[in-house]
């Protein structure tokens, strides 16, 4: 029997004087990778439904699946360029031009004509381009009429393509790319793509069809980019410095909210995940810094409502000297430049996104806290500093027939109140002012001469019913913050809470005269993107759909 004319591929089963040609060991280790590669594809596909089945029957017929993930490749001679690029560069041409370009994108629709001539739409970073695949103009080779007819029969939409070839106008004027070689798949879509999906538990469940099948969710990544972007840019010009403080903290103070815990394995001590930078923030402003802001996440282990998530974005910004009036302007300054911005590129980034139709030009309406729920409810608040204000705020809600509420204490009765009487009426910009001290224990506080109660610096902005900034004249002492604190255990949900006493301490070192404020950027994304529910704006929606997203069931 005589030896397979292949010998060379295995030298080391072919006995030989003969030294081994680099070209024959580069063969070998060619095949013997495609065929390893191969076979850890079929091994690998991993849970096979109807319709995957039937994908990947498909592909293998052509070629063996390892084959459909290649590293990109270029002609030497080809210029790569991006969809973007390439429309950039060949708007203006009318004919076809002779420079050799490379480009890549998913396949948004397939068209044939006849059996040589077939047009793809393909698709990156929001640009499209259509691609002429026409048999008598691919470079000649041996099996060129069987990869055309190959290729007809794999391509299909949400597959990645890369091609090269000229630019080309088409007789009806659309810009195109001339392919000179068979497209190649890169990477090919195994599932059918639907035109549209209404199924809400879909949507959540798999946010990538979400965005494959609408262009929403990628306005609201460009609008939440932008946002993110003007804030910084903001700042930044106004003369403040980017600082990021830690996401763990013992205490997780800040605002009275539970918190996420667990243990640090390096120390075994129970750690949390911060609910609010403000406190160490703080402590950067009592070490020397002037001007500050934090753009970062915050998590609080609360519910989820359409405002609510445990996730949050949130800026917040401290400046020695600031007064209330000082950061009150500064934030009218801020969201009506915002505004600005987001509509002036509305057209073009977001198109989808509908605009809010309101008025943000400063000044923007301000509203006391304690006179306005007096004069919607036509009742007098007892003093809020005396023991007994809570059982008379409770009788004044058996009065007004409001629902009684859960652990019901002073701040916990306050917001209600506010709910109920102010919040419905901030429906353009709107600054509730004047709020009890009860509610903020970490602003200053002051008797108003004009209700005899104690009331805090601070003032929160409301648009069409939803809080988006909550701004305070800093408490600086450590005497007054310490009382607050202590008088602010009882309002903890449950009871809980401790004394921050490393704060406390840190305050003692000499905290300037300091406003700041916190703003959610998720919400400020639903204003500007018309949007209701939290879950919308959020790329891989609220808690429950992260949750159901790692399920997979």
């Amino acid at each position: 029997m005589t030896r397979p004319s292949l010998s060379f591929l295995r030298p080391y089963l072919c006995p030989t004087s003969r030294p081994v040609r680099a070209e024959h060991a580069r063969v070998y280790l060619s095949i013997q990778q495609r065929f390893a590669q191969s076979l850890a594809a079929e091994h690998y596909t991993g849970p096979l439904e109807v319709e995957k089945k039937r994908r990947l029957e498909q592909l293998k017929r052509v070629k063996p699946l390892g084959e459909y993930h290649p590293r990109l490749s270029q002609t030497a001679s080809a210029e790569k360029l991006t969809l973007r690029d390439f429309n950039a560069t060949y708007a203006a041409i009318e004919e076809t031009r002779p420079d050799v370009v490379s480009v890549f994108g998913r396949i948004r629709s397939v068209r044939t004509l006849g059996s040589k001539l077939m047009f793809l739409d393909i698709e990156r970073d929001t640009q499209r381009l259509q691609v002429m695949v026409e048999l008598k103009k691919l470079t000649p080779h041996d099996s060129l009429n069987d990869s055309f007819r190959d290729f007809k029969k794999v391509a299909r939409l949400g597959d990645w393509i890369s091609i090269t070839g000229n630019p080309t106008k088409t007789a009806t004027g659309q810009l195109s790319i001339l392919a000179l070689d068979m497209p190649q798949v890169v990477a090919p879509c195994l599932h059918h793509i639907p035109e549209i999906v209404e199924n809400a538990e879909t949507l959540a469940r798999h946010p990538h069809i979400h965005a494959l099948t609408s262009d929403e969710p990628g306005d609201i990544l460009r609008l939440r980019a932008l946002v993110y972007d003007y804030i910084r840019t903001y700042f930044i010009t106004s003369g403040f410095i980017e600082v990021e403080t830690p996401m763990f903290d013992v205490n997780a103070g800040g605002a009275i909210a539970r918190p996420f815990e667990t243990v640090a394995e390096v120390s075994n001590t129970p750690i949390r995940l911060r609910i609010a930078p403000e406190l160490n923030l703080k402590r950067l402003i009592i070490g020397g810094q002037d001007k500050i802001f934090e753009i970062g996440r915050v998590f609080r282990n609360e519910g989820v409502d359409n405002t609510h998530n445990p996730e949050f974005s949130t800026c917040e910004f401290y400046e020695v000297g600031a007064t209330l009036p000082d950061v009150i302007a500064r934030t009218e300054q801020l969201i009506h430049g915002l505004h600005t911005a987001v509509e002036s590129l509305r057209s073009t980034y977001f198109p989808t996104l509908l605009a809010p139709e309101m008025d943000f030009s400063a000044p923007f309406a301000q509203l006391p806290f304690i006179p306005t729920i007096e004069k919607a409810c036509s009742r007098t608040l007892p003093d809020l500093s005396s023991p007994d204000a809570s059982t008379k705020i409770l009788e004044m809600f058996k009065d007004l027939n409001i629902p009684a509420i859960p652990n019901p204490t002073l701040p916990r009765l306050l917001d209600t109140l506010a709910e109920q009487y102010i919040e419905p009426l901030c429906v353009k910009p709107t600054f509730i002012t004047h709020h009890p001290e009860a509610l903020s224990p970490l602003s200053k506080s002051y008797l108003d001469s004009a209700t005899s109660q104690r009331i805090a610096s601070r003032v929160e902005l409301f648009i069409e019913g939803r809080e988006y900034v909550n701004a305070y004249e800093e408490e600086n002492s450590p005497f007054e913050q310490r009382r607050k604190f202590t008088q602010q255990l009882d309002f903890h949900i449950e009871g809980e809470g401790v004394i921050d006493e490393s704060y406390l301490e840190a305050l003692e070192w000499g905290m300037p005269p300091t406003g700041g404020w916190g703003c959610g950027l998720d919400r400020l994304v639903m204003l500007f993107a018309s949007k209701k529910r939290i879950a919308d704006v959020l790329p891989f929606g609220t808690l429950r759909n992260v949750v159901s997203i790692s399920k997979n069931r």
